[in-house]
């Protein structure tokens, strides 16, 4: 998990590095290993980085081309960075790091906007292109990292977490009525609402473009239910289970300690199986269990954990527990309805 921030003015009012600086200090938590940032008159990008690929200092972000006309942050993990980093490459590419981070940059130069659509992974990020003056917002095609923004007549402002924009003392804060009502229906706040009429979300499989003062968000995935396979019982046990290895495996790199979420359920089990299976040495396990063995799974837990020889650790939610409940609120940032976020937090 990372924290990337940015600014940009359409009156051409210079950026301050200072305000850049502030949005990073508050997304410190999401990316403890380092701050990048980066000010160039009307435009600014800040990363708190949690380093998971090329622990290096080439992979400082935010990164840049060869010539230093594009740069990029990164919240997320591009899975087929190694695939397309030797595709690029081949085109005649030139790399400095060994960062997933830095295929964007070089997609970019060599597709534009078209760039999103070879990406595997999860990820929200921001890519300055000075030569066309072009800023350009991409969320993962699940939505699973973060992106939310504010825009008014003279700047868009965004963050990873609605904390790092609402610290931007002149942004309007007015309530919305319809993203209220939305949760009291649904028990969460559903994209594009955030809670606040002029912050949103940018929403999955989304990007954000801005050219010469005005914002295009345009979709470029969208999951499709057709055609139907017709396999055999058989030959869709063998797809499944091949399409997980896949997923399991690309999961897998990284330059640190690899880990995994054990409820004991079948999902996470499989993982885990996976993981052992693909020869992974050192699997490190986490659950969270209930004192009260009947409404604890974590004894499933025990016993995946056993059979795969996993570093395991155990978090016991107790009473004492719900004082964490004005920490969980600020982690969150909007009303959630789900009990689960408690043991969610504490793993």
């Amino acid at each position: 998990m990372c924290g990337i921030v940015g600014r940009i003015n359409f009156d051409n009012q210079p950026v301050k590095p200072a305000e850049i600086k502030s949005m990073c200090q508050l997304v410190k938590h999401r990316g403890p290993d380092d701050e990048g940032i980066w000010v160039n008159r009307q435009i600014g990008l800040g990363s708190r980085r949690l380093s998971i690929i090329d622990l290096s200092p080439k992979g400082r972000q935010p990164l840049t081309n060869e010539t230093g006309s594009i740069r990029v942050v990164l919240n997320g993990e591009i899975y087929n960075y190694s695939e397309l980093r030797k595709k690029l490459i081949n085109q005649g590419h030139r790399f400095y790091s060994q960062t997933d981070t830095e295929t964007i940059v070089h997609l970019w130069e060599e597709y534009g906007t078209g760039c999103i659509r070879w990406l595997r992974g999860m990820f929200a990020f921001a890519l300055w292109d000075e030569k066309q003056q072009v800023l350009f917002l991409a969320r993962d095609r699940l939505g699973k990292k973060p992106l939310k923004y504010y825009c008014d007549d003279r700047r868009l402002i965004f963050a990873s977490e609605l904390k790092a924009i609402l610290a931007i003392k002149d942004i309007k804060k007015e309530p919305d009525c319809q993203a209220i009502d939305h949760y009291f229906g649904m028990e969460a706040v559903p994209e594009p609402f955030t809670g606040f009429k002029q912050i949103k979300k940018l929403p999955a499989a989304s990007y954000l473009l801005v050219k010469k003062g005005k914002i295009k968000i345009s979709r470029y995935w969208q999951i499709k239910f057709t055609p139907k396979l017709t396999l055999s019982f058989d030959k869709l046990k063998s797809e499944i289970l091949n399409r997980l290895k896949e997923s399991v495996q690309l999961r897998m790199v990284a330059d640190v300690e690899v880990g995994a979420f054990l409820s004991g359920g079948i999902d996470s089990s499989a993982i885990v199986a996976l993981m052992s299976q693909l020869g992974q040495k050192k699997i490190n396990t986490f659950s969270v269990g209930f004192k009260n063995k009947e409404l604890s799974e974590i004894t499933y837990a025990r016993l995946v954990a056993k059979k795969f020889h996993t570093q395991h650790q155990e978090v016991i939610l107790e009473p004492t527990s719900f004082n964490l409940l004005p920490a969980l609120a600020k982690a969150y940032e909007e009303p959630y309805g789900d009990p689960s976020a408690l043991p969610t937090y504490l793993v």
